[in-house]
């Protein structure tokens, strides 16, 4: 049910609040939920195998969580490297305000939740994490990844977790061939039907 909401910036059911316990970096944390957005019930399998593969995240300047829904990639970034700022983006109004409050409750203020078209155009990141939302359709996902990668400093990494099954080898295949030679694109680990895919920018 909650697959038709997520994408909408207003999604189409009741902001009702309600508290989120879950486990990130080891530790349990005390959150806020809501339905309309992506995995509203906890972290999801596919972010969870992407928290648990990638290395740490560059220690400063600035990364970015691509599609946030309520925050767990963009909370572990910024408690994995509180020197940096973190940008966490989403489509859906909702998930922003819960992201930014999940950052509050964790006394973290290097997280910034906004809109994509928010994020100041001269920003390049040193990381990028994302799960990226596949199901909103071949064109709108390869739209989307088009318009974040080329913006990786010289020598930083992206990360991104996609179902074997959902077609992540042949996304390996088109963003290579997209990204074109400044860029290495591989498949760097496989687990629990997830492919987590790796993007470096190796020149301007």
């Amino acid at each position: 049910m909650e697959s038709a909401h997520y994408f909408n910036a207003q999604p189409g059911v009741p902001d009702v609040r309600k508290p989120l316990t879950v486990i990130l970096e080891g530790a349990e944390r005390s959150l806020e939920t809501s339905g309309g957005i992506f995995s509203p019930d906890g972290v999801d399998k596919g972010t969870a195998v992407l928290l648990a593969e990638v290395p740490d995240p560059a220690p400063d300047g600035d990364l970015l969580d691509i599609g946030c829904g309520w925050g767990p990639i963009a909370l572990t970034m910024a408690l994995r490297s509180p020197g940096a700022t973190v940008h966490a983006i989403d489509v859906n109004e909702r998930s922003l305000s819960l992201t930014a409050a999940n950052a509050r409750r964790l006394g973290l203020a290097n997280v910034t939740a906004s809109q994509p078209d928010d994020v100041p155009a001269e920003v390049r990141f040193a990381t990028i994490w994302s799960n990226p939302p596949i199901r909103i359709g071949k064109q709108a996902l390869h739209e989307l990844l088009l318009r974040w990668l080329p913006r990786l400093h010289v020598g930083g990494d992206a990360w991104l977790v996609v179902q074997k099954n959902l077609g992540a080898d042949s996304l390996v295949r088109w963003l290579a061939n997209e990204l074109g030679e400044s860029f290495d694109v591989s498949r760097d680990a496989t687990s629990k039907g997830f492919r987590i895919l790796r993007v470096t920018r190796r020149a301007d």
